[in-house]
């Protein structure tokens, strides 16, 4: 597995709408809880291009966006601290699935102020849950291709 820098770069989020429309309406994707937090998750389309250009950059190739909805916390000053602290978690965990081009949405579902420590741990529990899935996937589709080779 290769060591990613623990950094996050405006390459690594989610901002367009279409990406955003494709993650939550399109019945390509994938959802886990961790209570509080819920994650969104699927596969980005790529060409060959793409995949070489990140290859030779080493950049990950997963992206994410956070959402904490208004009716948990009414002030900005709450949701904005969450945000932070879900971010600070992924970055130093995106390791754990940043070989893969995946599209994570982070939706936070409780209404209490979390410690560090508690978003740490269910982001942790996500990403390792969504990296264990992903190699299951890797795995069925080399078998796949092996098998349909050898016909």
């Amino acid at each position: 597995m290769t060591q990613f820098r623990p950094t996050l770069s405006k390459s690594e989020r989610i901002y367009h709408r279409k990406a955003i429309d494709a993650l939550f309406k399109e019945g390509n994707s994938h959802s886990m809880s961790a209570f509080p937090l819920r994650a969104v998750y699927m596969l980005i389309p790529t060409t060959d291009g793409d995949a070489q250009q990140d290859e030779e950059t080493e950049r990950p190739q997963a992206k994410f966006l956070i959402s904490v909805p208004k009716h948990c916390f009414k002030r900005a000053v709450k949701r904005n601290r969450i945000k932070r602290l879900v971010r600070e978690a992924y970055r130093h965990n995106k390791s754990l699935v940043a070989q893969w081009p995946l599209a994570i949405a982070f939706i936070w579902m409780d209404r209490r102020m979390p410690t560090a420590a508690t978003v740490n741990k269910s982001v942790v529990s996500l990403l390792s849950r969504i990296h264990e899935k992903m190699a299951v996937t890797d795995k069925e589709q080399t078998s796949s291709n092996s098998l349909s080779s050898d016909e």
